[in-house]
């Protein structure tokens, strides 16, 4: 008497591979990107917070009656102002004076390159090409009323 055999046939297995490989090939590229979807939410999120530090250093500076380009003391730290917003300079996360990238609490995961007329570019620094994964800081000009433009320069670097 012969015991039936267990196991699976080598067509079962050859389709199972091929099933394998065709759910791979539509189920890779989608999640291929992840890195720069991530890297992309890092930078909008970190411009949402230059915005309301932004917004928020002018609100303390009206309270207080100050100047436009008065500082003002966002919780412990000497924000520099200028013309009515912070000023566009690069700071050390922790430091005790500084200008946007201070009042913004942005981590050393962004580097800052200020730029002339109070404009400064933002970056995220571990991006491949991390001159492309920026966003720019503009704050107003001396007559200007208008609150600081936050924009993404470029993203294909992300």
């Amino acid at each position: 008497m012969k015991k039936p055999q267990g196991g699976f046939t080598l067509i079962e297995l050859i389709m199972v591979i091929v099933l394998l490989g065709v759910l791979a090939a539509f189920a890779l590229p989608r999640f291929a990107n992840l890195g720069r979807d991530a890297r992309l939410a890092v930078l909008d999120g970190a411009m949402g917070s230059v915005r309301s530090a932004a917004a928020i250093a002018r609100s303390a500076q009206l309270a207080g009656g100050a100047g436009r380009n008065d500082e003002v003391t966002l919780e412990g730290a000497i924000i520099e102002m200028q013309n009515g917003y912070p000023r566009a300079t690069a700071s050390a996360p922790g430091a005790a004076r500084g200008g946007i990238m201070l009042a913004a609490q942005l981590s050393e995961d962004f580097e800052g390159i200020p730029a002339a007329n109070n404009i400064m570019t933002i970056r995220l620094l571990d991006a491949p090409r991390r001159a492309d994964c920026s966003f720019i800081y503009e704050g107003p000009a001396a007559d200007s009323q208008q609150p600081p433009s936050v924009y993404i320069s470029s993203i294909d670097g992300c």
